[in-house]
């Protein structure tokens, strides 16, 4: 008998290693190693039979033949739809036959719900296969009932061995495959618990290379955990297509859906979700609903524009500044780079004349929304001199713009869009970089063009 085989991989980042050590090289995490025991190849199963990889997943479908890529007949894999406009944005423009999409999460997040939705409309003009692992049929049922889905057309399947889920996909021969969810599959022939590292990366191999032969839609449900111990996403995200995380807290009604890897996609496309009494629905214009101000405006209330993909969203952001009790004022950041905030504040005080070393600053992005752009670090400075100063900024401004470390404001991307979109929702006056600033201006609207901080503190 063959010898079999293990590694040790990093249950964060995936990396492997031959041996146990204790520290991960690849992501400096501690005590993440866990033991993995690589199958021995089966016949037929390619270079990467065992899974130890996803190169054995495309022996049935890769080419003996040298083809030029300017030959590659694109016509033959057209995009399906997911029934969702925002769905569809984040995954490139549909859900592409043959890829493996994982959808990952905090519990409770929305990822079965928005799952459950998708798939019984896809039902009734696609063959679709639903495979749940966590709950029973007549659980789902009672979900789609409340959610009032139409159930008839879609397939159930209540079943977590991988062996007796690929047997019932090649008799369906389903267009989309759900997975409900990896964690809870696990393979006859490997030894380790459901969840752990070798069972969710020998499942996720399987299931991959059957979508690969069959041009199946694989949609998997991953879960994530606090600390993040749980083998899920981080061991998935090198074998599937697209990795897509389903953020939002549980005390908020609102969604975001963010994709981190995408071969078909732009990987910084936002969608955006309300939580409601008949599930997860769309929001097509977010601009609306994060800028649900009180009509009072309160000093450190700030709107500024964020690049999201392919659209300019509205945000507002918050700024708090209050005398310091303790030696080590406290920089408290919500929805923004906090090491990011600490970098404005020094050139704040190097660059604008003002201190808040004995302040404690507090900062958020009202509506949950996590700002990953350096648009924001204009808008960011002006509120908080406006907290630190107490006085209130006009409802109509609005800010965006990069800061310097010597204290110039830089131009962004998509300067113009996101002037016209501030336009469109009733905005009078802008402060932007002067490299933005537009040669006409929209109607009814004032362009402050600035080039230093301090014009931009003039300015207001």
């Amino acid at each position: 008998m063959a010898k079999a085989k293990s590694a040790f991989v990093c249950t964060e980042c995936g990396a492997e290693y031959r041996k146990w050590q204790g520290q991960c090289t690849s992501c400096r995490e501690w005590n993440t190693l866990s033991e993995v025991r690589l199958s021995a190849a089966r016949p037929g199963a390619g270079d990467g039979g065992g899974g130890s990889g996803t190169r054995g997943g495309y022996a049935g479908m890769v080419s003996r033949e040298v083809i030029d890529l300017a030959n590659v007949d694109l016509s033959e894999v057209p995009r399906l739809s997911s029934t969702f406009e925002e769905f569809d944005r984040v995954l490139g423009g549909g859900l592409v036959p043959g890829s493996a999409v994982l959808l990952g999460g905090h519990p409770g997040a929305g990822k079965s719900t928005l799952l459950l939705q998708a798939a019984c409309k896809l039902a009734q003009q696609r063959r679709v296969l639903y495979v749940t692992g966590e709950e029973s049929l007549s659980q789902v049922a009672m979900r789609a009932q409340r959610l009032q889905l139409p159930t008839r057309g879609l397939q159930m399947l209540a079943e977590t061995s991988i062996e007796t889920i690929l047997g019932v996909a090649e008799r369906e021969r389903p267009d989309i495959l759900i997975i409900d969810s990896i964690q809870t599959t696990h393979l006859e022939d490997v030894s380790s618990a459901p969840g752990g590292v070798a069972q969710v990366r020998e499942s996720a191999s399987a299931l991959t290379r059957f979508a690969k032969q069959s041009s199946t839609v694989l949609l998997l449900v991953g879960h994530v955990t606090k600390d993040g111990t749980l083998a899920g996403p981080k061991v998935l995200e090198h074998m599937i297509d697209a990795s897509l995380l389903l953020e939002g807290g549980a005390d908020s009604r609102f969604r975001t859906l963010r994709g981190q890897k995408n071969r078909f996609g732009a990987v910084n496309e936002l969608g955006v979700f309300a939580m409601l009494e008949h599930g997860l629905k769309e929001v097509k214009n977010p601009s609306a609903i994060f800028l649900s101000r009180t009509e009072e405006q309160a000093p450190g209330s700030l709107v500024m524009v964020v690049w999201e993909g392919t659209r300019p969203i509205l945000v507002e952001v918050q700024a708090l500044l209050d005398d310091s009790a303790m030696g080590n004022p406290r920089r408290v950041a919500v929805g923004l780079d906090q090491n990011r905030l600490a970098m404005l504040l020094a050139v704040l005080h190097r660059h604008g004349g003002l201190f808040t070393g004995d302040q404690d600053v507090f900062l958020n992005v009202v509506g949950g929304v996590k700002v990953l752009e350096t648009s924001a670090d204009l808008a960011v400075l002006l509120a908080v001199v406006s907290s630190l100063q107490s006085r209130s900024l006009a409802r109509e401004l609005v800010v965006f713009g990069e800061v310097g470390l010597s204290g110039e404001i830089r131009p962004v991307p998509s300067g113009q869009e996101r002037i016209v979109e501030a336009a469109k929702h009733g905005f009078r006056r802008a402060i932007v970089p002067r490299a933005n600033a537009p040669k006409h201006s929209p109607e009814g609207m004032e362009i402050v063009p600035v080039d230093k901080l301090a014009d931009a503190l003039e300015a207001l």
